[in-house]
């Protein structure tokens, strides 16, 4: 049985950065104006005062100091705080597409690939701007691949998950080849009016190349050493938007159809899980921890990357070791591990093993075990 490489990893990293200078001066002129326009019913207990935030708090809860967005001004303004995306055409490529296209371009190159080489398209994200047809299909369709496509959502672990399919895709004879990319626009579904949320996420997409060892010819090729996933229910990381909103007026508009969760009981959950399912699945590959040179981990928190190392190394580890890109690019959900990979794996020897993880809202968890090849 053939095995499976990844040989090629693009990046499309949108124009518009946000400092948190930046984002706080916006958010604290919103806390400002909410206060004084509600400042009698704030006097007579009926609504809740805003507080402002800072800059000082951003960065000791999450380690974040800047994200990327498709579009800025629009968050920024405070009697808006959405991003500004204006709806396209039928005819027109969307919006996800089009960044999709720009990180499977760069994957390809790196592949030393052509659209030719590829069967099958998988869009592995948190949001979908639409519901059918498949963003894949469209990205497929962009691209001159000739084949098939699907889109998935398995929240933060989506590309992870992706991989897994396009994993079982190229072992059952399915595709010689599998694009997983996972365009994600999480600016659009952040409540830039919620002091807990509003710095978390920024807006990225990915592209992995995966295909069979037997045919790949990059100078870049990681073989696919072992692949777990795991799921557990959980409402602590909730997004209740959906086309069954439309189906109770009362609900629409409400905080519950944006982005929501409780972040310290997420932190207590998923921090173990994380480290468990590492292991595990370093195990399984007959991989000793001491022999992982590089955890690829989930760009979410700075804190939880730290204890969730510290937990497999007994230690802390080193920036080489966890290399962190949220310090500038933010959470961007399934992404961020791949981005992780993909901008931290030239320095790797031959032979060294490296462990991709995500986890998020679900719960849901992957693990990759990837070996360098020379």
């Amino acid at each position: 049985m053939s095995k499976v490489v990844i040989s090629g990893t693009g990046l499309f990293t949108p124009p518009n950065s946000i400092s948190n200078e930046e984002l706080i001066a916006s958010f604290n002129a919103y806390v400002a104006q909410f206060n004084v326009q509600n400042a009698g019913a704030i006097a007579d207990g009926s609504v809740t005062a805003l507080e402002a935030s800072s800059v000082e708090f951003i960065e000791k809860v999450s380690g974040i100091k800047s994200r990327f967005v498709m579009e800025k001004q629009g968050i920024l303004d405070i009697n808006r705080m959405v991003p500004r995306i204006p709806e396209r055409s039928d005819d027109e490529p969307s919006v996800m597409c089009e960044m999709a296209v720009a990180a499977s371009l760069q994957a390809l190159e790196r592949a030393g690939r052509t659209a030719a080489d590829v069967d099958a398209v998988i869009v592995a994200c948190s949001n979908l701007q639409r519901a059918y047809p498949a963003i894949a299909v469209e990205v497929q369709s962009a691209l001159g691949i000739d084949g098939y496509g699907f889109d998935m959502n398995v929240a933060c672990s989506s590309a992870t998950f992706g991989i897994q399919a396009a994993v079982s895709a190229i072992l059952s004879g399915q595709a010689r080849a599998v694009l997983v990319v996972s365009p994600e626009v999480t600016s659009g579904h952040l409540n830039w009016r919620d002091r807990d949320s509003h710095f978390i996420f920024g807006d990225a997409c990915t592209a992995i190349l995966l295909e069979r060892a037997d045919l790949a010819t990059s100078k870049h090729q990681f073989e696919i050493l072992n692949v777990k996933l795991k799921t557990q229910f959980s409402n602590n990381i909730r997004n209740n938007f959906g086309f069954l909103n439309r189906a109770d007026e009362s609900g629409i508009g409400k905080p519950d159809k944006l982005f929501r969760q409780q972040g310290r009981k997420v932190f207590k959950d998923v921090c173990p899980m994380a480290a468990a399912m590492i292991t595990s699945t370093a195990q399984a590959a007959d991989i000793a921890i001491p022999d992982i040179k590089r955890f690829w981990l989930h760009q979410a928190n700075l804190n939880m990357n730290l204890l969730i190392a510290r937990m497999i190394l007994g230690r802390d580890a080193t920036p080489e070791e966890s290399p962190t890109i949220l310090d500038t690019y933010a959470n961007t959900s399934s992404a961020g591990s791949i981005i992780a990979f993909h901008k931290n794996q030239e320095d790797l020897a031959t032979g060294a093993v490296g462990v991709i993880c995500s986890f998020g809202a679900g719960y849901s968890i992957g693990c990759v075990v990837v070996k360098k090849l020379g």
